[in-house]
């Protein structure tokens, strides 16, 4: 940090993006301060057991995963603030972040504030988070052999968990509030040619039913005429869509229709010089967590490289990553 209290990079959330790209940026002595939101950890506080990440072959657990993530940048000097950024103006440098009244500077910005699945809002689904529901069929189709599941959504997504949950499920059906269907046509045939794939439309989930230890069914209410039944379930996959985490950005960062941010092709810089987006902010497509910490890592780099250019050492800008990439 500056004598003047501006920093070199303040990364705003704490995720596997937010994290790694404190991680490159502490490694580069660049000593970032990370806002890493009040429920800091990201999607991964909510997940049970993680096996897809590399480096644990037997598996671990979600939020300790981003304990040790957050250690270890910590380990090289990452500082961090466990509260919410409320307020950023990028319109000129040093950029300014605001938690509440709290003012915080810095000379690069890394936004990480991920995003999040969206809920059903029916009752069970917080209780049984974990242990049956979920929103991810990469991340947790496979602790589903021979089981049955729901998928509920009539999107692209849904029908791509619920072809990808065949590989593992003995039967898989799909619960859409409507006979109709938003996902492509292409994907709805696929899903119908499935003989593991069946179809309940016109109905909604209204109750997650299970006992203490897991689901055992679903309660279903029809749109048509209020009827209500159970459906045995032993996995509920809710797949209707997600919503980035980037409503304090918008009339500063260009983003899509949805509210992703977008970067330029190929890197992690936004249309604001010195502002970089990585993590599932400008991801739709994978939503993983070694994609972001990828994302993480590149936005780091891209940070360090801008701010060499700044300081008047292009050449440090051109060798760093390199470096980074062979010590790696």
């Amino acid at each position: 940090m500056e004598e003047n209290g501006v920093r070199d990079v303040i990364v705003i959330g704490g995720g596997p993006a937010g994290y790694t790209a404190a991680l490159y940026a502490a490694r580069a002595n660049l000593d970032p301060l990370v806002v890493e939101g009040f429920q800091w950890g990201g999607q991964l506080m909510i997940t049970s057991d993680v096996e897809n990440y590399p480096g644990y072959p037997e598996g671990i657990l979600g939020p300790t995963m981003m304990e040790e993530f957050r250690r270890q940048a910590g380990r090289f000097g990452a500082e961090f603030v466990t509260d919410d950024v409320t307020r950023v103006d990028f319109s000129e440098r040093p950029f300014k972040v605001w938690v509440g009244d709290d003012l915080y500077t810095a000379e690069a910005v890394v936004v990480a504030t991920g995003a999040s699945a969206r809920k059903l809002g029916v009752r069970g689904e917080r209780e049984y988070q974990g242990r049956g529901v979920t929103y991810c069929a990469v991340c947790d189709a496979a602790f589903y052999p021979d089981k049955e599941v729901v998928v509920v959504g009539g999107g692209d997504s849904a029908m791509e968990e619920a072809l990808f949950l065949t590989k593992f499920a003995s039967k898989v059906t799909i619960v859409h509030r409507r006979d109709e269907f938003r996902a492509s046509p292409i994907m709805v045939d696929r899903a119908r040619a499935n003989d593991k794939i069946e179809f309940v439309t016109n109905a909604v989930v209204e109750d997650v039913v299970g006992d203490e230890r897991a689901i055992n069914a679903v309660r279903l209410r029809s749109t048509a005429d209020d009827s209500t039944w159970e459906l045995p379930a032993e996995g509920l996959f809710v797949a209707i869509g997600h919503d980035p985490t980037t409503s304090i950005f918008l009339d500063q960062l260009d983003h899509d229709e949805a509210g992703y941010l977008v970067t330029e092709p190929g890197s992690t810089r936004t249309n604001v010089p010195g502002v970089f987006a990585v993590g599932d902010v400008v991801d739709h497509t994978y939503r993983q967590a070694i994609t972001a910490a990828g994302s993480g890592c590149m936005g780091a780099l891209d940070a360090e490289r801008f701010l060499s250019e700044q300081h008047g050492h292009p050449e440090a800008a051109l060798t760093a990553p390199r470096a980074e990439a062979a010590e790696v």
